[in-house]
């Protein structure tokens, strides 16, 4: 059964996905018969489990292939420094043999999996990225200024960090984001797309590797980010703003980070409050010159390139089939207008 995995519906991957994260817990000193609840399943499989003490935790099955043991560990090591300096992440638990993941096999999943488990967070999400973001302007703005000043904060302490000599994440730079191979997948690859769309990206994709290019890599404007600093992956709780799930995380420019979590307000008419209140947020923790925002379009146009890459590696799934129309639409939108302004 376990070569038909990738055929099955996604329920039933999810349940083949609980069986090995069951086996998983005993290195944890957890057991089989602690409540397993799946909680996502989109790229990781992420369960709740509830040990037979009432503690609670987060064990997330990782899909294959996306990163090695060493950038998993690094993600694991980040996510433990960013708590000692005040950021509030996840807690890894330490498995019995000390280690933060293990590598689990299962009869119905064809490859091992990394495997690793994180104190629960009690909270709610700000939002997410099928629903967006609830509330009004003025909440909206709170929460990206919110945003601003977590986004800062991750940026300051990442820098400062004398990170061990072993570490390893992902490249976020021009080759990984709208080069010939992208970490996501090649843009130009998904289906949907007509020549003359096509056409498009690969002509708005060359101005912005030329900007780029010009803009440079400097410690003021690239290091390392969250990648994935939407309103899903960050929660609410009675302690303040915890930020989850840095599967994504790597090293990027800065502004790509605010391309990311503003993606999803691109067009609407709160746009400009909502992409200031997160400046501002932003500049009250680091400085940001003008020079910096001014490359938004090339961003955001990155970002959108990225998406579509990733709607085609991910084209089984349903996310991205319900999302890969109106992605199309914006991005074709945005290469429009980025080359307009020349």
């Amino acid at each position: 059964m376990a070569s038909d995995f990738y055929s099955l519906s996604a329920t039933a991957q999810a349940d083949c996905l609980e069986t090995l994260a069951r086996r998983a817990l005993s290195h944890w000193g957890l057991t089989e018969n602690d409540q397993v609840t799946l909680i996502k399943h989109r790229e990781n499989a992420v369960f709740k489990v509830i040990s037979q003490t009432g503690r609670q935790y987060a064990l997330r099955v990782h899909r294959h292939g996306y990163h090695s043991d060493q950038a998993l560990r690094s993600e694991l090591q980040w996510m433990t420094y960013l708590n000692k300096k005040g950021l509030k992440t996840p807690r890894p638990v330490a498995a019995l043999d000390g280690t933060y993941f293990q590598s689990i096999s299962s009869q119905n999943v064809p490859e091992a999996r990394q495997c690793d488990l994180i104190e629960w967070v009690d909270g709610a999400t700000v939002g997410g990225l099928e629903e967006g973001v609830a509330g009004d302007d003025k909440s909206l703005e709170r929460i990206y200024r919110s945003i601003g000043k977590i986004a800062a904060n991750l940026h300051n302490i990442s820098t400062a960090w004398d990170r061990p000599s072993d570490f390893s994440r992902l490249q976020w730079d021009a080759r990984g984001t709208i080069g010939e191979d992208p970490l996501w997948g090649r843009f130009w690859d998904l289906e949907p797309l007509t020549k003359g769309q096509k056409e498009l990206f690969f002509k708005a994709r060359d101005k912005a590797l030329e900007t780029l290019t010009a803009y440079g890599m400097g410690s003021d404007r690239f290091g390392l980010i969250h990648g994935d600093l939407l309103p899903d992956n960050i929660l609410q709780t009675p302690d303040g703003l915890c930020l989850i799930d840095f599967d994504d995380s790597g090293f990027g420019w800065y502004m790509f980070e605010f391309a990311t979590s503003l993606f999803m307000h691109l067009g609407e008419p709160h746009f400009d409050k909502v992409c200031n209140a997160m400046v501002e947020g932003y500049r009250s923790v680091r400085p940001l010159p003008d020079e910096h925002i001014a490359l938004f379009p090339t961003f955001f146009l990155m970002r959108g390139l990225v998406y579509l890459g990733w709607a085609h590696t991910r084209r089984e799934t349903e996310t991205a089939r319900a999302l890969t129309p109106m992605m199309i639409e914006a991005v074709t939108a945005l290469a429009d207008d980025y080359l307009a302004d020349t």
